[in-house]
């Protein structure tokens, strides 16, 4: 862990904290996307969703949670959203009523055929090459799992 800082070398502009870069850097992407994801209706959680049914297959609603760092209470209407699409169907588990899985329909499988497109035209955007771009990928991940285990909700 880094040595904390004393009162003088904290950044004292929003410009220069860590926070409002992820925070603007996640805007400027949310707006890259958007076109891309306008064509296909639909939004960047919906399509992380996708993404998530895409690489697991049927999964419960838990599962999706986990992978998206979501509340189930974020997350249902967004899975509700995609089935009123055609994109999913939800039914609840057979030994246990509670538990809820998520599959894809035949649309929603088929969509994944844009991915590759979308990923190609958001890598092209942030003018980094794949290497710098998984370093990063790696470092904010990182910030993250810190963050998270050193903070309390």
């Amino acid at each position: 862990m880094s040595d904390t800082p004393d009162d003088h070398d904290l950044p004292e502009n929003a410009e220069d904290m860590i926070c409002f870069a992820l925070y603007s850097a996640s805007h400027a992407l949310g707006r890259a996307y958007q076109p891309l994801l306008r064509d296909l209706g639909l939004t960047y959680p919906q399509y992380i969703a996708l993404m998530v049914l895409w690489r697991e297959g049927t999964v419960p609603v838990g599962t999706i949670c986990k992978r998206m760092r979501l509340d189930p209470s974020t997350v249902t209407p967004l899975l509700k959203r995609l089935e009123g699409l055609g994109l999913v169907m939800r039914r609840r588990g057979e030994t246990d009523e509670r538990q809820v899985f998520v599959s894809l329909t035949e649309a929603g499988s088929a969509l994944r055929a844009r991915a590759p497109d979308i990923t190609r035209c958001i890598i092209g955007a942030t003018g980094k090459d794949m290497a710098a771009l998984e370093r990063l990928v790696a470092e904010l991940s990182e910030l993250r799992d810190a963050v998270t285990a050193n903070t309390t909700t």
